[in-house]
């Protein structure tokens, strides 16, 4: 037993250290936000200060366009919260009963044209996307970017002839940044993240296509008190100046 002892102490000595290791793990949640892809720098900025005010909390985004979240979604992806860039795919979740509770507006977007630095082109509106000669990427009509570049057309009665319509924000934004287009419509929020790599032109027909922003809750959250908590927050003072930060427009 004596030449045992020293043996069961170590036994003992390692088994504490263990158990004082996952300890801090007992607390240990995660919180899983789909979110809009407009959405990445300044819900992205959130999720740390989220993080910092709740201890072991880890906020997980899933960035995309809302129209493939919403597919994620009703194929059974799991979620806490969803932040929409427009409500016709927020209302697409709430019909498919994937919402607990009604969604909340907390921002508001609008579109500007995204140019080379410097304008290149010389780009000064909308109608001189629809020349000859220039290369223009826009989102697919299916993503709120796409929706609202269709209203646009649609109410000033220029028709544009896009290379591709690509399936978020940041692809168009992307194809600019990289001269692979001359310009893209993409959100005014985008762009001024982009600043150092693209110019942005502002023109008077984004007026008829202002995009509304929605958040909600998903039903079933496996964090459903924590989704709460971020959705507050993200409409409370300091999501609202991290919003305004970004250049979205207030609800």
């Amino acid at each position: 037993m004596r030449k045992l002892a020293p043996v069961l102490a170590a036994l003992a000595l390692a088994a504490t250290a263990c158990g004082s290791e996952a300890a801090p793990q007992d607390g240990a949640r995660t919180l899983t936000v789909f979110a809009a892809a407009s959405l990445t720098e300044s819900f992205g900025a959130m999720g740390k200060r989220f993080e910092a005010q709740n201890s072991g909390v880890t906020v997980k985004f899933g960035f995309e366009g809302s129209s493939a979240l919403v597919q994620k979604l009703t194929q059974g992806a799991k979620a806490d919260v969803f932040a929409s860039a427009d409500k016709a795919n927020m209302d697409k979740v709430a019909k498919a009963g994937l919402i607990d509770g009604q969604p909340s507006v907390f921002a508001t977007n609008r579109l500007v044209i995204a140019v080379g630095k410097g304008n290149p082109k010389g780009i000064k509106g909308l109608a001189d996307l629809a020349k000859d000669g220039l290369t223009v990427v826009v989102c697919a009509p299916q993503v709120p970017c796409g929706s609202a570049a269709k209203k646009v057309q649609q109410s000033s009665g220029v028709t544009l002839k896009p290379a591709s319509e690509e399936q978020d924000v940041k692809s168009v934004l992307a194809k600019v940044q990289t001269g692979d287009a001359d310009a893209g419509l993409v959100y005014v929020t985008d762009a001024t993240s982009a600043a150092a790599k693209v110019d942005k032109v502002d023109f008077p027909e984004a007026a008829s296509a202002i995009n509304d922003y929605p958040i909600a809750v998903v039903k079933d959250a496996p964090q459903a008190q924590l989704a709460g908590q971020f959705r507050d927050f993200v409409l409370g003072a300091e999501g609202r100046n991290e919003l305004a930060k970004a250049g979205f427009g207030a609800p």
